[in-house]
């Protein structure tokens, strides 16, 4: 395929493998296989859907590696398909199953053509309703979501682990989700005291990352980064949350927090960042969703910085993390 351009592209536009990986992660086809190779009947049985046309797919998996069928009509496990279980670390299960929003994410792909004519987002075309205003309207919507952000855990980490906090005593995770990176500010950090800022629907579910010896250290506020925001601490973060909003947007952000930072105080950006015209995958592939999705983009270092700046910010430093965000460290 190397040397076959065609043969390439064909490849690359293929729509049958992605949807059949989405099924099967639908199904929970790899939790029923945990326990070992089982007949297709059982499959179907377990999962109330027709045999012959579930065997069709998992075999169209198998013949790709993703899947085997070491006996007719019976299925496998493989290291390709592990991590569809739900309970795997990388998470995958919870980006493909079009039973949350992973799934319903990737559907507004099918606007790509109406999202390139009029450079507006897609989702609204698909679901009637802009993609927040869908995730305040269902809450099984906003938790699938709220669980799919701490599938970035590995990072939140290194983003605690790359700072230096003793100059600091509070900081406030402004649109910080479930708190997840939050928790890890303040485990890394333990004199800190944490104060998350989100919608309230899900600053109910921060129990989970700020409960128990957290408790006493961190504080929930349910509030819109585009209202007013805490004002007086030493440090804000805006980690995932600028990527999702054009400049417009991103610029009132950004003069709500400096509204609320003190002279001298930071505000730290987290966000994986454009290094050139011709990026990563990574890099390429979220701007493109946050096309179709929000309007949103990802931007370049002296971008954000630019925002930064209009909003009374200096960008003094840049932050690489192992795991690919760039942590950008401005001063009021």
């Amino acid at each position: 395929m190397e040397g076959n351009p065609a043969a390439r592209l064909s490849a690359l536009a293929d729509a049958i493998t992605p949807w059949a990986i989405r099924v099967a992660a639908t199904l929970g086809i790899a939790d029923a296989l945990a326990g070992g190779p089982r007949p297709v009947s059982e499959l179907a049985a377990a999962t109330e859907v027709d045999a012959d046309a579930l065997a069709r797919v998992l075999r169209y998996l198998a013949a790709r590696g993703v899947f085997s069928e070491p006996g007719l009509n019976v299925f496998a496990l493989t290291d390709l398909a592990a991590p569809l279980r739900s309970d795997h670390p990388a998470g995958r299960h919870a980006w493909l199953t079009m039973n949350g929003i992973g799934g319903r994410l990737d559907r507004t792909f099918s606007t790509l053509l109406d999202v390139v004519t009029t450079g507006q987002p897609g989702y609204p075309l698909l679901y009637g309703k802009p993609f927040w205003q869908d995730l305040m309207d269902d809450q099984d919507l906003s938790d699938s979501f709220d669980a799919l952000m701490t599938t970035h855990s590995p990072w939140f980490s290194q983003v605690a682990a790359a700072l230096d906090w003793s100059a600091a005593r509070r900081v406030v995770d402004v649109g910080g989700g479930s708190g997840a990176l939050l928790a890890a500010i303040l485990n890394q950090a333990p004199h800190l005291h944490g104060t998350l800022v989100d919608l309230p629907a899900t600053i109910a579910t921060a129990k989970e990352f700020l409960g128990g010896d957290l408790a006493d250290r961190s504080t929930t506020v349910a509030g819109s980064f585009f209202d007013e925001l805490p004002a007086g601490d030493d440090v804000y973060l805006l980690s995932n949350v600028l990527h999702d909003w054009s400049d417009a947007d991103a610029r009132r952000i950004l003069a709500r927090c400096a509204e609320a930072v003190p002279a001298g105080g930071r505000l730290l950006i987290v966000e994986r960042i454009i290094a050139g015209q011709l990026d990563n995958d990574m890099v390429t592939r979220m701007d493109l969703r946050m096309l179709v999705l929000v309007g949103g983009r990802e931007r370049s270092a002296d971008e954000y910085g630019d925002l930064a700046a209009e909003a009374g910010f200096r960008l003094e430093r840049e932050i690489p993390t192992a795991s690919g965000p760039t942590i950008l460290e401005c001063v009021r």
